[in-house]
């Protein structure tokens, strides 16, 4: 009997060590799947754009302020790109950032349970609208409310893009900045209150201080999401690249140029087709850049309120 006993605790031990092997096998799996994959678009984005770099130097590329690879006068300077994309960009991240904190804020430290069931199912909705949708909302309704603002706003222009941007990641920065704001410890909202701090004094000088780390990593997250934005940038920003500071005037974007350029009559091993690779692999530089800094901006913060 006991022989018997010890057999099946043998069995069992083995194939719980078997199972453990597979899953083990199989996560690994997908990690090594995770990094094939951003190896390959990483040789992909190279391999073509080099064909690219081949026709354009790249002291062009980077100075000139012109970006016209499909006219007979081709100019292929990434900066009019740059320029909308980064001033869209701001104009998202400057309205949606403080009313974020300010959302994740309330909900954190001064909403009712009753309320945040309301509200965060409604930011939810906001996470899943289409960006087609945001795009011609932004077409349709944004931007005839703006000209009775401005009336020398443009058909197409960067505030209306910008703002339906701000909307579409409004639910990003504010559910993680919650999230943060949750995971301070319960002791230090409760130390603050003891030393006779408000709810508004124990918010803004206790928890977002200490969740600093965590809000920045929302925002960081926010900016990659509207510089990659398409649908919204290609509908409602224009199509019209150039170097402007002006919100109310049309602009193109790097990822609404992709869009439009690889959709059009443009023949395949043609420059202005390798174009679409060169101004892509900016676009990955840009964003990689960004997220290298935003690394470095966190741990910062992270040691400074360790």
């Amino acid at each position: 009997m006991c022989l018997l006993v010890h057999l099946i605790y043998l069995t069992v031990i083995r194939n719980k060590k078997i199972s453990e092997t597979i899953i083990e096998v199989l996560l690994k799996g997908a990690a090594l799947i995770t990094i094939l994959v951003t190896l390959s678009i990483i040789y992909i984005l190279v391999s073509q754009a080099f064909h690219f770099f081949k026709e354009v130097s790249l002291w062009d590329f980077l100075t000139d302020s012109k970006w016209t690879p499909t006219f007979s006068d081709k100019h292929y300077g990434i900066l009019s790109l740059f320029s909308g994309t980064i001033l869209t960009t701001l104009v998202s991240i400057s309205i949606a950032v403080p009313i974020g904190i300010i959302i994740a804020v309330y909900l954190s430290v001064y909403s009712s349970y009753k309320a945040r069931n309301y509200i965060k199912p409604a930011l939810e909705v906001l996470a899943s609208v289409p960006t087609v949708v945001y795009g011609y909302f932004a077409l349709i309704f944004v931007t005839p409310f703006l000209k009775t603002v401005f009336p020398t706003i443009e058909a197409n222009n960067i505030l209306s893009a910008g703002i339906v941007m701000a909307i579409m990641i409004l639910p990003m920065i504010t559910s993680l900045s919650e999230d943060a704001l949750n995971a301070v410890p319960k002791a230090m909202r409760e130390a603050s209150w003891g030393m006779g701090a408000t709810r508004l004094q124990t918010a803004f000088k206790v928890l977002v201080p200490s969740a600093a780390s965590g809000i920045i990593v929302s925002i960081i997250l926010a900016i990659s999401r509207a510089i990659g934005e398409t649908m919204i940038v290609t509908i409602a920003a224009g199509t019209k690249p150039g170097i402007t500071f002006n919100p109310l005037h049309e602009a193109q974007t790097i990822t609404a140029y992709m869009v439009s350029t690889s959709k059009s009559d443009v023949q395949v091993g043609d420059t202005a087709y390798y174009a679409i690779f060169g101004a892509g692999i900016a676009l990955f530089f840009f964003t990689f850049t960004l997220n290298i800094i935003s690394f470095y901006i966190k741990k910062k913060f992270q040691e400074k309120y360790e």
